[in-house]
């Protein structure tokens, strides 16, 4: 048995703590730093969802973790120019690895400050290059370039959280946790999602594109290493909202189309417009843009702005806001469960959403493909439910 003692468990209080590799080595490297153990639940929760996105699409897959779940996953696909500016990396000569992070950070910033990272591939400068300027706890990876290695060690200090995966590893089919003294023995949710499992369309609309169809297998993957109740939208490869660990599945679906609506919104040109003070630092360019295009900001926190932006320009009005998210369309929606009602559906339409891809399996299947098909949107059921605890 292998031991590595940690500092403390999920909190200061919980001593001591480590963890444990029963009958073979520790199949990851700690190559800087000194992980905990929240690091290490997001750093192996998010290396299986990266390395299985890479399995099934083949092309290089990044996810930015936070407290056990994604608040952003992507695959390598390239980045327009509004996209690179509105991810901070306009100036950064972006490999496919690079890309995949930049899009894993910037489907959500609020949420990815201090990230645990996940890459598919060997970390290289450029992802290197956009680690080391933002607000993140640690990464984990296949291996690192000499280069990569070297300007990431730099970070935090010198005590940024660098681990080094094998990428063969395998764990054993049948997995154990306690809780409370308890021992509870299942076997490993290893199933492989992909093209197969979304052959069942049950709507009118069948008409299902090959991107549709690689934003559902993106869906799924990402669904079954996030907490669930759980939903998210997709569109060109790369999560747009996750809504996550909520009690509710109507509650899953607002969380998330909130944040592929902001997504969108922070794209608008008065966004990328926007002109900050010398030395405002990325968290701040990321409060402040987030209080710039939500609607419910109060009066306090506008005046926030003020502090950032060299000038606070007018302020989307609900008329601008809804003209500009109604070029926000050709979203696919994942859920990990059953939708138990059509209110679901109803606000999926209201974020863009065409495609759908879940489950099924409630008795109000009917009614809810009854409201797809109002919509003329395209649902999979794939019989495969994917709760994540």
């Amino acid at each position: 048995m292998r031991i590595l003692e940690l500092k403390y468990g999920c909190n200061p209080n919980q001593k001591p703590a480590e963890i444990r590799s029963v009958g073979c080595d520790f199949p990851f490297k700690v190559l800087n730093g000194n992980p905990g153990y929240i690091n290490f639940m997001d750093a192996l929760n998010s290396w299986q969802l990266v390395k299985e996105l890479k399995t099934v699409l083949n092309m290089p897959a990044a996810a930015s973790f936070k407290h056990v779940s994604p608040a952003g996953v992507a695959i390598g696909l390239p980045l327009n120019k509004e996209l690179k500016k509105a991810y901070f990396v306009e100036h950064i000569d972006l490999s496919p690895i690079a890309t995949a992070y930049a899009r894993a950070r910037g489907a959500d910033r609020m949420s990815s400050f201090g990230d645990w990272a996940a890459l598919s591939d060997i970390v290289d400068k450029a992802t290197a290059t956009i680690l080391r300027k933002e607000v993140s706890d640690g990464v984990i990876a296949p291996g690192f370039t000499t280069e990569a290695l070297e300007i990431l060690k730099q970070k935090k200090g010198g005590k940024y959280n660098i681990i080094e995966i094998a990428p063969s590893y395998e764990p054993s089919e049948i997995e154990i946790r306690h809780i409370y003294g308890i021992e509870f023995v299942q076997k490993r949710n290893n199933v492989i999602l992909g093209f197969e499992d979304i052959k069942n369309i049950v709507t009118d609309n069948k008409n299902l594109s090959d991107e549709a169809k690689r934003d559902m297998i993106l869906a799924m993957i990402t669904l079954k290493y996030t907490q669930s109740n759980s939903v998210c939208y997709v569109l060109d490869g790369q999560i747009v909202g996750c809504g996550a660990g909520q009690q509710s599945r109507i509650h899953c679906t607002r969380l998330a189309g909130d944040k592929a609506d902001i997504w969108y919104l922070k794209q608008h040109p008065r966004v990328l417009s926007l002109k900050f003070k010398e030395g405002a630092g990325r968290p701040e360019r990321d409060n402040a843009i987030d209080l710039f295009v939500r609607n419910d900001a109060t009066e306090f926190e506008l005046n926030m702005l003020k502090g950032v932006l060299e000038e606070v320009p007018e302020r989307l009005s609900a008329y601008d806001r809804e003209t500009w998210l109604k070029g926000l369309q050709n979203v696919t929606l994942g859920s990990d469960a059953f939708f138990p009602f059509r209110d679901n559906i109803d606000r999926a339409y209201k974020s863009g959403v065409k495609h759908i891809v879940q489950p099924g399996g409630s008795v109000r299947d009917t009614a809810v493909v009854n409201s797809c098909n109002e919509y003329g949107m395209v649902m999979v059921m794939t019989g495969l439910r994917l709760f994540h605890h």
